[in-house]
């Protein structure tokens, strides 16, 4: 299940972006989106979108945030499900940027979307109606991927009845989640993950995968009595010592790719974009921006030919990133 509430965005919106887009909240950014904008210019990409609405309400944009059940979901499934839910609201002309927290027991996702969209110009309309449409898109969205879906309180923005019972209710079991949450980010294999958890003060018991030991792998949290079941009963479908080290396998898998196409984090700016011949400063900002990514990627090359080749291939990519965005 998910609960759903928006706001508006009034002001400071590179800082809302900021916030969403933190290294230590999305895996190493590896839990970042866009569409219609580069999460790094997403604030710029914004503004040239609301220069051209005549519309004068002050908002900028909506920041739109999604939450899941503890234990229910993924980190990748949660993600694909925050930017589905952008593409049916949105409907392909606002710009957006999606992003998934995963720094708390409840995975969630956020969405900042521009205030005025990219074909006619208009703005949002945020209603009663319009955040119905929302919360009805996210529940489909959460019967799709096979979630438990739970009938709301009916107040704007309000978290259900059962979510709020969960969340205050057994505070043992969601400790417990956020420390092997924590742990398998910090772990590169299975059992440096057993290490880590056990040097924290755990006791742990039927981890082996050989099929000899117990089916449930089970956890003794530091001062506590009675172990916890790593089951899909007790804790969730990711808390089995089997879908933990398919987590642990898929984060540095991951994670290599990340460091193989985008090894400075960071991708450059394409100006040869409309609202960057538009506007000198923009475009100034932009130079400097890429400047300061191929100064960071020199430092992690072996020579100036291997750095031309990394440029030529972020360049590319962003080229052909543009060209299905405008053609798709």
């Amino acid at each position: 299940m998910a609960y759903t509430k928006i706001h508006a965005v009034k002001a400071t919106v590179h800082k809302a972006i900021a916030y969403i887009c933190s290294p230590d909240k999305t895996d190493g950014s590896l839990l970042i989106s866009s569409y219609g904008c580069s999460p790094e210019t997403a604030h710029f990409d914004f503004k040239f979108a609301l220069s051209k609405t005549s519309q004068s309400n002050e908002n900028k944009a909506y920041h739109l945030i999604q939450s899941f059940l503890p234990g229910e979901v993924d980190f990748d499934t949660a993600h694909q499900i925050g930017m589905e839910l952008a593409d049916k609201v949105l409907e392909g002309k606002y710009s957006y940027v999606v992003s998934t927290h995963i720094d708390r027991d409840h995975i969630h996702n956020h969405i900042i979307f521009c205030a005025a969209d990219n074909i006619d110009h208009h703005k949002y309309n945020d209603c009663k109606r319009s955040y119905y449409r929302i919360r009805y898109l996210s529940d489909e969205l959460c019967r799709e991927h096979h979630l438990s879906v739970i009938v709301p309180d009916g107040q704007r923005g309000k978290k259900y009845n059962e979510w709020s019972a969960d969340r205050h209710g057994d505070s043992r079991k969601s400790e417990l989640r956020r420390d092997i949450n924590a742990t398998i980010k910090s772990a590169d294999t299975y059992d440096e993950f057993l290490h880590l958890l056990r040097a924290k003060g755990y006791v742990v018991k039927g981890e082996t995968l050989d099929g000899k030991s117990p089916k449930y792998i089970s956890f003794l949290p530091p001062g506590r009595e009675r172990f916890v079941r790593g089951s899909v009963k007790s804790l969730g479908a990711e808390y089995t010592k089997e879908r933990i080290a398919e987590r642990i396998s898929e984060r540095v898998q991951k994670r290599g790719k990340a460091l193989t196409v985008g090894y400075t984090g960071k991708r450059l700016i394409d100006t040869s974009q409309e609202k960057f011949q538009e506007s000198a400063g923009l475009k100034r900002w932009a130079e400097i921006e890429n400047l300061k990514t191929a100064a960071s990627a020199y430092s992690k090359v072996n020579s100036i030919a291997d750095l031309e080749e990394k440029i030529a291939e972020c360049s590319s990519s962003a080229k052909r990133n543009r060209e299905k965005l405008t053609n798709p």
